[in-house]
């Protein structure tokens, strides 16, 4: 970005006058440095709002860049060039969607006057872009390391794989001004800014799928724990019966049967789980299953699908299901902890330490599974074990207040 403007280091002509132009340049070079490391901070600290983490580069342009770029300008007309990328900050984002987010958090904190989308489009049909801003460099940053020359400096803003093809194209193609005329050499370099195009689209495209997924399973882990929950009456297992949902499922609006891979099956399937239709889930995690796919995905859906019957209170089902994910996966502390929750709610104590054991065996760190095996130790009338169980939980998770409750319970049983 250059706008024109007076400069005494031009003649009468317009000719540039080198050794005028470099001791202008260097008087401002350390000034320059200082300003751009604390503007560096200060984007890293703007841009820390994002949900991905961005890199945060800062240079400063040398002068045979800079005296390039001014000879350049005066080529293509502009008599007397004022270049505006003396300093700059790069911001590279992991995902596509980041570039935007990141654009909106620096024109919010930052005095942005000018936006741009800028790019060498040596090969038109895949040129990339990348954002590049200019903005006022703020004013107690300039009165703290004195005047730089200039008061504008440029952000651009790229994904990884945007930064990594203009520092190559910048090198092979506009920094040697070389244009291949060979047609097979053209044409493999707009098949690799082909690829590295269609690789950011799939990578922001596996990003949206993997946000959908950790949003849907958030929900089915809520769903399963409060029926965990509902099963118990605070410490003590309830012998009331538990409500069976209504067992005719209904598919959302625009839903289809056509679904084609494991992905969309185990979306489609948490989606319908959230939402209580429980046989529809079922139904879309036995047809994964039917896929065949590896052990540790069959571990995976057979533990879904579980959890899936164990809202139904289908508990032979369910204990069937995750016995499989265990089969499946032996390090599927999971799956032996929830089988141990439904032998817990069949009154099965003795069974369901075992498997609370198993659990704790694999992943000794799991405060809900010490408490779990503390309350079935309760039921057997062993306090003293069920009281070591929930100090256990307790040190990993000092703030549970159903561990606290239950262990001044058991100080009582006990007389403590």
């Amino acid at each position: 970005m250059e706008k024109k403007g007076k400069n005494s280091a031009f003649s009468q002509i317009g000719h540039p006058d080198k050794n005028e132009l470099k001791k202008n340049f260097e008087k401002y070079s350390e000034t320059r440095i200082h300003i751009v490391n604390d503007l560096k901070i200060r984007v890293e600290q703007i841009l820390s709002a994002l949900h991905s983490s961005a890199a945060v580069n800062a240079r400063i342009k040398n002068f045979d860049s800079y005296f390039s770029k001014v000879l350049r300008l005066l080529i293509n007309g502009v008599k007397k060039p004022v270049i505006t990328d003396l300093m700059g900050i790069r911001v590279i984002c992991p995902f596509i969607e980041d570039i935007t987010a990141a654009e909106d958090l620096i024109k919010k904190n930052l005095n942005v006057i000018e936006r741009e989308k800028k790019g060498h489009y040596t090969f038109k049909e895949f040129g990339y872009e990348s954002t590049h801003l200019l903005i006022k460099i703020p004013k107690e940053i300039i009165a703290k390391h004195g005047n730089p020359g200039s008061d504008i400096m440029e952000i651009q803003i790229r994904t990884i794989l945007q930064d990594a093809w203009a520092e190559v194209e910048h090198e092979l193609v506009y920094k040697a001004e070389f244009s291949p005329f060979d047609e097979p050499m053209k044409r493999k370099l707009a098949a690799i800014n082909a690829s590295l195009s269609l690789a950011d689209i799939i990578f922001q495209e596996i990003r949206s799928y993997q946000r959908k997924y950790s949003k849907e399973m958030g929900k089915r882990r809520e769903s399963f724990y409060q029926k965990i929950e509902e099963s118990t009456d605070e410490l003590l297992f309830s012998s009331a019966q538990m409500k069976i949902p209504d067992p005719i499922d209904r598919p959302p609006p625009g839903y289809s049967e056509e679904i084609s891979s494991i992905d969309d099956l185990l979306v489609n399937a948490l989606s319908a789980h959230n939402e209580s239709r429980f046989n529809e889930a079922i139904s879309q995690y036995t047809k994964i299953l039917e896929l065949k796919p590896y052990n540790a995905i069959c571990s995976i859906i057979y533990k879904h699908r579980g959890m899936a019957y164990f809202a139904c209170s289908q508990y032979s089902e369910a204990i069937e299901d995750f016995t499989k994910a265990l089969d499946a996966d032996k390090k599927s502390y999971k799956a032996a902890y929830y089988r141990g929750v439904v032998y817990s709610v069949l009154r099965n104590y003795s069974q369901a330490i075992d498997d609370y054991t198993l659990s704790i065996t694999i992943n000794p760190y799991q405060p809900f599974c010490l408490f779990r095996r503390g309350q079935a130790y309760y039921h057997l009338g062993d306090y003293p074990q069920s009281l070591a169980d929930c100090e256990n939980s307790l040190s990993l998770e000092p703030g549970n207040q159903a561990a606290l409750k239950f262990k001044s319970l058991l100080q009582e049983k006990l007389k403590m």
